[in-house]
């Protein structure tokens, strides 16, 4: 099962590393910037139309996006072992 809050720490973690707003997210994706804020809390999830975009956006692949695939992978090699 994927996690809300760990989805939504990728979101946040990936939008940074692309030097990206919330409110350039929330234009390119057609949504508001306290969408994207909701996204990155675990409050909510993007919608299923727009995670092709959003993974693109973010320089990952919605597999990545979803299960942490490329974060982790990201991650390890940056950081260590990590467990998200």
């Amino acid at each position: 099962m994927i996690s809300v809050e760990k989805l939504g720490a990728r979101i946040a973690i990936l939008r940074k590393r692309q030097g990206m707003t919330q409110n350039q997210v929330a234009d390119r994706l057609g949504v508001t910037p306290q969408a994207v804020s909701k996204w990155e809390r675990g409050l909510a999830c993007p919608d299923l139309t727009c995670l092709d975009e959003l993974s693109d956006l973010l320089g990952t692949t919605i597999d990545g996006l979803l299960r942490g695939a490329a974060y982790n992978v990201m991650m390890v090699s940056e950081y260590g072992s990590i467990a998200l």
